[in-house]
């Protein structure tokens, strides 16, 4: 499939399957379980939707704004970390705009034929939603531009001298477009889209409201101080906050009285693994490698990857972006670095070295003998 090419250090040793991630109950990528329960779970409107104020506050003005002209919103770009809401907000996008939502990957658009199919297939307003669309084949991207811009494509038929150009009208509609790596997407493509939006981390008070929902939803007893155990461990994200809801619902049930408090969360997420920071023991491999085999780093993320038997963009993607938030981790031009937050985390020692090179302060010998 294109768009999938193997990158350096990805491959398990010994040439084994390189290992996703998506077993971890922390992991914010989608797992096949999550599919049927996701969807009872997500808000249906922009009103429903929990934090991200920055990214609702702009959504909301450029939706009431094309609906007042009576045309079509712009084409959208949603960028950030894996399971913060960005297919949530494309099916809101649509829901607000009163039309149909078409859902598809970057990679599982393999020939310019299939992009074509599509989007001739749209109806005028409607939402055609990419996700990982930075993996689009660069050939495909072409038929997308003058799709987005002028709402046509262009086909070629017959071959040879006798070839001809011949060019289709579409409806228009508005792409929603979701990415984990925006700098992967090449400028021509990026530039076409109206709104470039972020979607951050969520903070705990959001993660609190996002969990008691949920519990609502589920129809869950909750307790107050059980909701905030759960979100803390959530990682500032949604899907993972909905997981950890239902296994310490299962645990609730089965082991205590079916009332999740703090209690109970705690007793329930530390039999999954899952720390007080929601570090699994995945996360905690990483930064030990980094700690015990590196030195503290700098160490490269293929090398990193290589050591630990993950993906490369699994880590970059995945485990990266939440450790570098807690200060666990930094990323610097000679590669990946474990904090002395790390350290204190992990129970160790924090050597001099360690407080130096986080600082900035380490001499550049010392940076080349590493």
């Amino acid at each position: 499939m294109m768009g999938q090419q193997q990158r350096p250090g990805a491959m398990r040793q010994g040439g084994a399957e390189p290992d996703s991630g998506e077993h971890r109950v922390v992991t914010p990528r989608a797992r096949t379980e999550d599919a049927s329960g996701e969807r009872s779970l997500r808000p249906k409107r922009l009103a429903e939707y929990v934090g991200q104020d920055r990214v609702k506050t702009h959504l909301g003005i450029i939706i009431e704004a094309a609906k007042a002209r009576n045309e079509p919103l712009d084409h959208v770009l949603l960028y950030g970390p894996p399971g913060l809401g960005k297919t949530t907000l494309a099916s809101i996008v649509a829901a607000e705009m009163n039309v149909s939502l078409r859902i598809t990957a970057g990679p599982a658009i393999e020939r310019q034929g299939d992009l074509v199919s599509i989007l001739t297939n749209l109806k005028s307003g409607d939402v055609l939603f990419i996700d990982e669309i930075h993996r689009l084949n660069r050939v495909i991207e072409e038929v997308l531009y003058p799709a987005m811009e002028d709402f046509a494509v262009d086909i070629v038929i017959g071959k040879g001298p006798a070839a001809r150009t011949m060019r289709i009208n579409l409806p228009r509609f508005t792409l929603v477009g979701a990415t984990t790596r925006l700098a992967l997407l090449t400028g021509p493509l990026r530039d076409r889209f109206g709104a470039v939006l972020r979607l951050d981390f969520y903070d705990l008070e959001a993660m609190c409201e996002i969990v008691a929902r949920s519990a609502r939803i589920l129809e869950v007893e909750l307790a107050d101080e059980g909701a905030r155990a759960v979100a803390l461990r959530s990682r500032g994200t949604p899907r993972v906050a909905n997981r950890l809801l239902k296994r310490v619902r299962d645990f609730a049930e089965v082991r205590r009285e079916g009332v999740i408090t703090a209690e109970v969360a705690d007793d329930a997420l530390t039999m999954l693994d899952v720390d007080a920071l929601g570090l699994d023991d995945t996360d905690r491999r990483i930064l030990r490698s980094i700690v015990d085999k590196f030195d503290g780093g700098p160490v490269g993320v293929d090398t990193l990857a290589a050591a630990t038997s993950e993906e490369t963009d699994t880590i970059m993607d995945v485990y990266e972006p939440y450790l570098i938030q807690l200060g666990f981790l930094q990323r610097t031009p000679r590669g990946r670095i474990a904090t002395p937050r790390a350290y204190a985390h992990l129970g160790l020692a924090v050597p001099a070295h360690a407080t130096a090179l986080a600082s900035g302060a380490v001499q550049t010998t010392l940076l080349d003998d590493a």
